[in-house]
């Protein structure tokens, strides 16, 4: 490298980037040479900064990278984006400059601009081990450390990304990084969307000619890939550091779509910085921070480090749960007189409770033996019935955390979820072993059913259950109630799927909840037709099965199967999501005798997962003469929030929206008014529902800035739900906070507007949703007819009209639609998202057809 030229300012014009933002900076190098940064500094006080965010990016970028945070952070936090040299506008040096020597570069620059404590650093790619290695330097000074997409360690076993490899050979090295611009725009093509013609323009900026590229090629080729490697052992000697600073607070922000810089390398870091804070953005690409709000997560978290407990926050709700011993394991019975899980597929397997306790047991320890260790993630993948809740129980009581992802997901949701959880072991029934190696989902495998060695190999299974069992080893002397015990993940039905995170003391209190919200006791008999509900049956202690259906397709329930269900335990409760119970009442002409009077010993009739209509309620509790019929509120992060029953529900009026009852004793419901203001429990205030109990998560698994925003305030969980409480305490909900139709008359929630069209005869669902702009939208209706077209039209006057006066809005369209969208989970959750968009298009004259 020989080339050399001075430093310079960038050029006007440049997207999102101030002009008086750049500054020219001199400082002498490591070899006494005077060099001149270019880097871009918000501050124009005359008083020290609060705090300064030191900003460090890598290859091929520049401090371009951070004008969003110059732009975005608060008066009194100043913040300073070096450009390396060689790199971006800084000086052309004509040298060659290694991580040490751009480790030194740092230091001087940093001195030179005045960079003072305390300093959290914010580095990118390459940027992070040389953050990395002057943050080991002044530990003192640095009050938090933030790190996009980056890495400090090969892991064992794992080779070098490809890209890197083929980017690096001889071959490809210089034609692709300086004499062309392919890898700066190859680097565009790792983006989630590719960026905009501006902000590529701006990335490009400071490489326009092959003079000034040079150190993108010198970039790459100082990756210390090779042990003898110059850069190897400074690299080596920065991560080997990382175990010093556990006490400066860290947060990872990932692109999980990086080509380049993996979930391997995040998983890596969090090895080397077990208390760092993480947030995996899974569809965002390498430039993490042009693809996602990960800049607003940084300063979000930055703004965290120094907020003191609020004297007004107050504790979370408490009832004593147990001692240290793991309480979701106290109410497991032994008299072993009754059957535990009865299966309705198959051969109608069944268990007592005595064998039941048993295999657990053996099971637990067969998992210790197979080197399942007390903290460590286990991902079922297994049917509902004796095998799923019996390792699920054994991993609690060798104290492993359960990942409970279900086939309600889909193959891509699923894929996501387990990506996300990253689990150390897999638990699993041959076909899904045989999807986590096509997919290649982390974790040792460890098949369900007995397996062969030619099958074993071929599913990458070391081993199976039956034979775990006879190795057992050591099981924890006691399981922490406060340790992590589940991830649970919920239906994205509303957003991409969440990981949820419970610890054991949660979990026992929300089953604890339950069972004291419907008198749970020793003499019930639990039908579970949704999957994660079935589980709740071992743990309450009765007797449960879940009917013979796709438990991935909850309307797949029939009647008759369901009748054959409750006859076989005797059932006194009966769990359904709406979507199974609407088939059930389509085909009950399907019901024995037998089924009837099965269904007469029914007490409790449960239905939630999505609002439940009144009338179908009503149709289905017909069929439970004796049960009383209910619909507990809640959602993944906290379950039950309140319940009603059907007589409650027919007898409510005055509320906007869907009346849920009253919250449990245990369960603290707050109000956030829609247009802004403090949490409030007054009756008739309209706004987002916040809830606060015992038996809310814990958080949300590497979702960081989710949780944070989830948390306000701190100890407080916002469902997303948008709703009010009335002067009876009740609380109704009127549908999803990102659903209210924003009209010039102010918000509308849509719930209220569905209901009265469902009111309708021959309207069998329906959907409001509002199209334009924000604070003028117009109100759409998409309805689905009972007898509806198979293709999707605006409806026909008569319908059109009917609907108008029904609704006591104003309406601007009203279409009419074979089937609406629904959530995989429940089939019930109404996608109003996409109907929006979707009408907006037909009524911008796009084709109409189904959504």
């Amino acid at each position: 490298m020989s080339h050399t030229e001075p430093a310079r300012r960038p050029p006007s014009g440049l997207a999102g980037l101030e002009p008086n933002w750049s500054r020219l900076v001199s400082a002498t190098d490591r070899d006494g040479v005077r060099r001149t940064w270019h880097l871009l500094d918000n501050w124009t006080g005359d008083d020290a900064p609060r705090l300064t965010l030191l900003c460090v990016h890598g290859n091929p970028s520049w401090s371009y990278l951070f004008r969003h945070l110059l732009r975005a952070a608060p008066p009194d936090v100043r913040v300073v984006a070096v450009d390396h040299l060689d790199m971006g506008f800084s000086e052309r040096t004509g040298t060659l400059r290694r991580l040490a020597t751009r480790v030194d570069d740092l230091d001087a620059v940093a001195d030179a601009a005045g960079v003072t404590g305390p300093i959290v650093t914010v580095a990118h790619d390459w940027g992070g081990p040389i953050s990395l290695g002057w943050v080991q330097r002044h530990s003192d000074r640095v009050r938090g450390l933030v790190l996009m997409n980056t890495a400090v360690h090969q892991p064992a076993g794992s080779p070098a990304p490809s890209v890197i490899r083929l980017v690096r050979s001889k071959p490809m090295l210089h034609p692709v990084t300086t004499s062309t611009t392919a890898f700066i725009r190859g680097a565009f093509e790792l983006s989630d969307e590719r960026p905009d013609a501006a902000t590529r323009k701006g990335f490009l900026a400071p490489y326009r000619t092959r003079d000034r590229r040079q150190a993108i090629g010198e970039f790459v080729a100082d990756i210390p890939l090779e042990a003898e490697h110059p850069s190897a052992e400074v690299l080596d000697t920065i991560a080997a550091g990382l175990g010093g600073l556990g006490d400066t607070p860290a947060l990872l922000l990932w692109g999980a779509a990086d080509r380049v810089f993996s979930d391997l390398y995040l998983h890596d870091l969090e090895a080397r910085l077990p208390h760092a804070d993480v947030h995996r953005y899974a569809r965002a690409g390498h430039f993490v921070s042009e693809d996602t709000d990960a800049l607003d997560a940084a300063l979000d978290w930055i703004a965290e480090l120094d907020r003191p407990a609020r004297p007004d926050d107050p504790p979370t709700p408490s009832t004593a749960v147990g001692d240290d011993l793991s309480p979701l394991l106290e109410r497991r019975t032994r008299d072993g007189s009754h059957p535990m899980i009865v299966e309705m597929t198959g051969e109608g397997a069944a268990i007592d409770a005595a064998a039941f306790d048993s295999l657990v047991t053996s099971t637990a320890a067969g998992l210790a033996g197979a080197d399942v260790q007390p903290g460590d993630r286990v991902a079922l993948l297994i049917p509902p019935g004796i095998d799923l809740a019996a390792t699920l129980l054994a991993c609690w009581e060798a104290g492993a955390v359960a990942v409970l992802v279900d086939s309600g997901l889909g193959p891509l949701g699923m894929s996501a979820a387990i990506r996300a959880a990253h689990p150390t072991h897999v638990v699993g029934v041959p076909r899904a072993l045989a999807a986590a190696r096509a997919l290649r989902w982390p974790g040792r495998r460890i098949s369900v059913t007995p397996i062969g060695t030619a099958q074993g190999t071929a599913l990458r299974a070391g081993t199976d259950l039956a034979t775990v069992r006879e190795h057992p080893g050591a099981l924890p002397a006691r399981v922490d109630g406060e340790a992590d015990a589940a991830i649970a993940f919920t239906s994205g039905a509303t957003g991409p799927s969440k990981g949820v995170r419970y610890t054991h003391r949660q979990l026992a209190a929300q089953r604890d909840a339950i069972a004291s919200l419907y008198g749970i006791n020793a003499a019930d008999r639990l039908v579970a037709a949704f999957a994660p509900f079935a589980l709740y049956g071992p743990l309450l202690g009765i007797p449960s099965v879940v009917p013979d259906m796709d438990v991935g397709a909850p309307a797949t329930l029939t009647a008759s199967a369901l009748g054959d269900a409750v006859a076989r335990i005797e059932a006194t409760l009966v769990f359904a999501s709406p979507a199974a119970l609407a088939n059930v009442v389509r085909t009950a002409d399907q019901l024995t005798p037998a089924h009837r009077a099965a269904f007469e010993e029914v007490r409790l009739l449960l239905s939630a997962g999505a609002p439940v209509r009144p009338g179908l309620l009503r149709a289905a509790a017909d069929l439970f003469p004796n049960a009383t019929a209910a619909t507990p509120y809640g959602m993944t992060e906290c379950l039950p929030v309140a319940s009603i029953t059907l007589g409650e529900i027919e007898s409510a009026t005055g509320g906007d929206g869907v009346c849920v009852g009253e919250p449990l004793p245990s369960v603290d419901v707050r109000i956030r008014p829609i247009d802004g203001g403090e949490l409030t429990g007054d009756a008739d205030v309209v706004g987002e529902i916040v809830v606060r109990a015992q038996h809310a998560r814990l958080g949300y698994d590497r979702l960081w800035h989710t949780q944070h925003l989830a948390s306000q305030p701190p100890g407080w969980h916002a469902t997303g739900d948008v709703g009010h409480l009335d002067g009876a305490g009740r609380l109704w909900v009127g549908g999803r906070l990102g659903h209210v139709i924003a009209t010039s008359d102010g918000p509308v929630t849509p719930v209220r507007l569905e209901q009265q069209v469902e009111s309708l005869a021959g309207i069998e669902s329906a959907a409001a949703v509002g199209v334009g702009p924000a604070g003028v939208q117009q109100i759409v209706v998409i309805a689905q007819p009972a007898r509806a077209s198979r293709s999707a039209r605006l409806a026909d006057l008569e319908l059109h009209d009917r609907i108008r006066s029904a609704i006591t809005e104003p309406v601007a369209a009203v279409f009419e639609v074979a089937a609406l969208p629904v959530d995989r989970r429940h089939n019930s959750k109404i996608d109003r998202a996409r109907l929006a968009a979707w009408a907006s298009s037909a009524l911008a004259g796009g084709r109409i057809s189904n959504p």
